[in-house]
């Protein structure tokens, strides 16, 4: 009989175990069908939420295994160092579940925001902050962790008590030695909370044009358009100039120039470039220039400003317009691609003479060829800061403080400096 209650004495810690793990392991299903019943309709979280499945068994299991030891068998001898090591793997659990909690949180935020719009600023703004904020959770969680373990050994907690002594000199100490860690770190959080750059906005970088990827607390990854990554510091976006092409939308301008001959036939091309910008949806109807910006050394310089709805459209856009101004050019003007003249002077009136032969063997037309097709008195779309009302809308937004505000500075305006000047 003494033997069989010795059995029993011995197996009921067992029992009391396997009885506290069987609970905890129905506690986590019961948390985890909940959790999937709640955010069934929104799949991100659900596959978050899968993440903490297996850190909620292991904190449930090692809470009910040290209720059930601490129950049964507290006064045995072996039960302390145990106990020691349960409580160590409890707090590495309770670490691993606050990361996945965390996880979780930002998935919520996130899910809130759609990101299929193309001008999505708030949204990047808010997932960069949210990323980051994240990132600083975990950390925080890890150091308090890890303290944590240390803060159960004796022998750490009295030196602790000395550390904090001499907090003074080891702050400087330390300072000193991660400088520039924390100096990136500061960098990293003044990034992403006063929205400079946001993920996914486009920048130009070391002149290289690319998306940012990815922020974290010491360094900014940039996805770069031939798919490579750029790595820079974070303290470089705080302290370089750079680009960025989406602050506050994504719509962009850009030019496309041409090098031609004199006898460019600019009212033919300006139509052109309207039958070729109203043939592609990569145009998004805002802007569409062409302009003679210089003449000189025997060319004059043709500049075409377009726009579309993002960089990537207009980067196709202006080839596409390259290719269809040198195409025609080629096949209906080819007197206007750039050429050189070299001419021969024997004599005042013998040169008068040359230049006109000359210049009608060159183009194999008569010299009286009008220099430019279609009317010459439209001028409608030529003219960027005036002639319609989004140009003149435009010129004002270029024009600088009015007097007004001179005068609340104190201040003359240019134009009265100039008349005093005058």
């Amino acid at each position: 009989m003494q033997d069989v209650l010795s059995v029993a004495s011995s197996l009921k810690p067992v029992f009391a175990v396997l009885i506290a793990l069987a609970a905890a392991l129905l506690l986590a299903r019961i948390v985890r069908e909940s959790t999937a019943k709640i955010f069934r309709r929104v799949p991100r979280i659900r596959e978050v939420t899968a993440l903490g499945r297996n850190p909620l068994r292991v904190v449930l299991s090692l809470i009910g295994t040290r209720i059930a030891l601490g129950a049964t068998v507290s006064g045995e001898p072996w039960f302390p160092p145990v106990n020691y090591i349960l409580t160590l793997a409890l707090i590495a659990s309770l670490a691993w579940l606050a990361v996945v909690t965390l996880l979780i949180i930002e998935a919520m935020l996130l899910s809130k925001y759609k990101t299929d719009t193309k001008d999505n600023r708030r949204m990047r703004r808010l997932k960069t902050q949210v990323i980051l904020g994240r990132r600083l959770g975990v950390a925080a969680v890890i150091t308090v962790a890890v303290a944590c373990v240390l803060l159960t050994i004796p022998e750490v907690r009295a030196l602790g008590a000395g550390i904090l002594a001499s907090a003074g000199l080891i702050s400087i100490v330390a300072g000193l030695a991660v400088q520039s860690t924390l100096t990136n770190v500061f960098a990293g959080m003044q990034l992403a909370f006063t929205d400079a750059i946001r993920v996914d906005d486009v920048v130009v970088v070391e002149t290289q044009w690319g998306t940012i990827e990815e922020i974290t607390m010491t360094y900014v990854v940039v996805h770069l358009w031939d798919d490579r990554r750029l790595i820079l510091p974070s303290t470089y976006f705080t302290t370089t100039p750079f680009e960025n092409w989406t602050r506050k939308q994504s719509a962009i301008l850009g030019t496309v120039e041409l090098d031609l001959d004199w006898r460019a036939p600019v009212g033919d091309l300006r139509s052109h470039l309207k039958e070729t910008l109203a043939g592609t949806d990569l145009w998004d109807g805002r802007t569409g220039v062409l302009q003679i910006t210089d003449a000189v050394k025997g060319l004059v310089r043709v500049r075409i400003l377009v726009s579309a709805a993002d960089s990537g459209a207009l980067f196709d856009l202006r080839c596409l317009v390259r290719e269809a101004m040198v195409i025609y050019l080629q096949e209906r003007h080819p007197g206007a691609l750039p050429r050189r003249r070299f001419e021969e002077v024997k004599s005042a009136r013998a040169g008068v003479q040359l230049d006109g032969q000359l210049d009608g063997q060159l183009d194999g037309q008569p010299h009286t060829r009008p220099l430019s097709g279609g009317d010459p008195a439209d001028t409608s779309t030529s003219q960027f800061f005036t002639g319609s009302l989004e140009a003149v809308d435009r010129r004002h937004s270029f024009a600088g403080p009015g007097q007004e505000v001179y005068e609340e500075r104190g201040e003359s305006s240019p134009g009265d400096q100039g008349g005093r000047s005058r």
